[in-house]
């Protein structure tokens, strides 16, 4: 199963500061946990390293993804198709027509609750759009891109 082998995140995550790498993992283990059956797409893209898990290997059936970003950005967790989900609490942020994240700044402050909520919605949403059961996969890890440029100098360490 793919939440026992961390060894390439692991080495995406190795410019961040140590709470930052922590955070990521707990966030990790917490989908893992919850979706076992998901596969986990891995982008190490020059502005951001992007995590997101999907019934199938595309990204276009993703239900939720992590993003470390830019310094002062922190880590976002968010829905692919976000703006399909009900938001009783008006948690996500966002505008636009699809995509919608939390800003996480450290498991304690995470709304674990309210987030598993959400993805219950968001994986039956996923399901939705995979057209052919063939595409269903179970417990992959693949690296979808891996940027020839890197985050800017000092970027990965103050994220």
């Amino acid at each position: 199963m793919a939440k026992a082998d961390n060894s390439q995140l692991l080495t995406f995550l190795a410019g961040f500061r140590p709470e930052v790498q922590e955070t990521v993992l707990w966030l990790r283990d917490f989908i893992w946990d919850l979706y076992p059956q998901a596969n986990e797409l891995i982008y190490d893209n020059y502005n951001a390293l992007a995590i997101g898990w999907s019934p199938t290997d595309r990204t276009s059936h993703g239900f939720c993804s992590l993003a470390v970003m830019r310094p002062g950005e922190g880590i976002h967790f968010g829905f692919y198709w976000g703006a399909q989900l009900t938001d009783p609490e008006d948690r996500l942020l966002g505008q636009g027509k699809q995509y919608r994240f939390l800003r996480v700044d450290r498991p304690e402050n995470f709304p674990a609750n309210y987030v598993e909520q959400l993805a219950r919605q968001a994986w039956h949403n996923s399901l939705t759009k995979v057209k052919d059961p063939r595409q269903l996969k179970e417990g992959l890890t693949v690296v979808k891109s891996q940027s020839p440029h890197k985050r800017e100098k000092g970027m990965r360490r103050e994220s």
